[in-house]
């Protein structure tokens, strides 16, 4: 008779004590041609990541060129006095690295992500993008040509769609904030090279640009190393440029963008609001997250869970440009979609929700479960150097003290359910926002007339 093998067990293995977190705090110098240079060492991550921010914003593009400082960013990457567009390209895989750059309201930001040990090589890379882009003219032809060849794409897009249409409303015309962040077809059709290095040579310069560096700095001589690459890259100094402070129209209105036989409404509204340096801001974030940041949220809770609407609504608060002379704003939102039979009932439940926040207030379940959520899984967030390098880089665009995010944690713990409740009810005051549809018009206009919550506009979907 075969014997039964015993089993031993062992004991539970038990948690440990938490470790103190805080968002990490960066080192702040410079170099001789002025380049501002924040470094943040992070233990284990072999990844190094990079941000190259630029004083190059959309409101300092010439008329009439709309979309040349995207054509600009995405050049950098083609090609530079001592490489070719594709000799560049082998180098940077060579490398193991990655170079990204996009434009957006404040600026343009390349990013890079290295493995540490090929630091040097690609550092040394992008500083030839900076220092000597080649602008080619069949390569900015090539640029443009596929810049085109997205528009139409993203206008067939209705979550797209509607947030160009909601930037047309929100904004004076005219303004740059009110036309889309990497033009349009007839702005960037006008786009070549001469006006690509005209751009370069009036925005682009070390003086007023900024370098994060983020990773494990074990062993390098960074000072060294940024001497020898971005140290090298020269210009002159610059003047400062005045900033026009940013103004909305939020009087309540819809408009439809119309696209005759949607099965689905997709749905944005929106409003500006308080940026950053407003001490709302933290307030503003817990509240909207309560509002629609999860999906415990109260707008899914209503629209998905209790009506079967939709797939999702999420609230959201999104900086456009930050100063703290109060010249900036944030974008304050709802977004999401329907189905088209249910578009009018849908938006009536959504103010609904919005009409008894203000009456009756956030709950403390409500508050507790949104702290712990934007709070607690901080540490998780910001495990990538190139996470915490992002942040460091939205921190110096937005004009944020270094601090500012550890800062923020703190004061999102501190807040109080009722702070949180005054400041998600006036982010969205239900008689103070543009709603955009984009969807079918013979189907939804007549009961979305019917709510009451603004003038009706249809608009051809282009």
């Amino acid at each position: 008779m075969t014997e039964l093998a015993t089993m031993e067990f062992h004991a539970q293995p038990q948690a440990g004590e938490p470790k103190p977190w805080a968002f990490p705090a960066p080192g702040r110098g410079s170099l001789g041609n002025g380049l501002t240079v924040l470094r943040c060492h992070r233990p284990g991550q072999q990844v190094v990541a990079v941000e190259v921010l630029l004083d190059a914003p959309l409101d300092a593009e010439p008329t009439g060129l709309d979309g040349v400082a995207t054509i600009m960013a995405r050049a950098f990457s083609e090609g530079t006095d001592k490489h070719s567009a594709e000799e560049f390209a082998a180098e940077l895989e060579r490398c193991g690295a990655t170079l990204d750059a996009h434009a957006d309201h404040p600026g343009v930001r390349l990013s890079l992500e290295v493995p540490v040990s090929r630091l040097a090589k690609a550092l040394g890379l992008v500083a030839d993008a900076l220092r000597a882009p080649a602008f080619a003219d069949g390569e900015v032809e090539r640029l443009v040509r596929n810049r085109l060849d997205e528009i139409p794409h993203e206008l067939a897009n209705p979550a797209r769609r509607a947030a160009k249409e909601l930037y047309k409303e929100l904004f004076p015309a005219g303004t740059r904030m009110s036309r889309p962040r990497q033009g349009t077809e007839e702005t960037v059709a006008s786009i070549d090279s001469a006006a690509v290095r005209a751009f370069y040579e009036k925005h682009v310069r070390p003086a007023t640009a900024t370098a994060v560096v983020v990773g494990d700095l074990t062993g390098v001589d960074l000072d060294a190393l940024l001497g020898e690459t971005l140290g090298a890259w020269a210009g002159s100094a610059a003047e400062a440029r005045p900033v026009a402070p940013i103004t909305a129209d939020d009087t309540g209105r819809v408009v439809i963008v119309d696209r005759p036989g949607a099965v689905q409404t997709q749905l944005l509204i929106g409003r500006t609001g308080a940026d950053r340096h407003d001490r709302v801001w933290p307030a503003q974030v817990l509240g909207t997250y309560c509002l629609g940041g999860t999906l415990t949220s109260r707008l899914d809770r209503v629209l998905r869970e209790e009506k079967g609407y939709t797939y999702g609504v999420r609230a959201f608060g999104q900086v456009l440009r930050s100063a703290p002379d109060g010249t900036g704003a944030a974008m304050l939102a709802i977004s999401g979609s329907v189905d088209t039979p249910n578009t009018g009932p849908a938006l009536d439940d959504l103010w609904t929700v919005l009409r008894k926040l203000a009456a009756e207030g956030l709950t403390d379940a409500e508050r507790d479960v949104a702290v712990q959520n934007l709070v607690g899984v901080a540490p998780l967030k910001y495990e990538t150097a190139a996470a915490v390098a992002s942040t460091l880089a939205d921190q110096v665009e937005q004009h944020l003290p270094d601090d500012y995010q550890a800062t923020l944690y703190r004061q999102l713990a501190a807040t109080g359910t009722v702070e949180a409740t005054a400041a998600v009810v006036n982010a969205f005051p239900v008689d103070r926002l543009v709603t955009v549809l984009v969807g079918d018009a013979a189907q939804i206009k007549e009961p979305v007339e019917a709510l009451g919550i603004g003038e009706v506009t249809v608009v051809a979907a282009e």
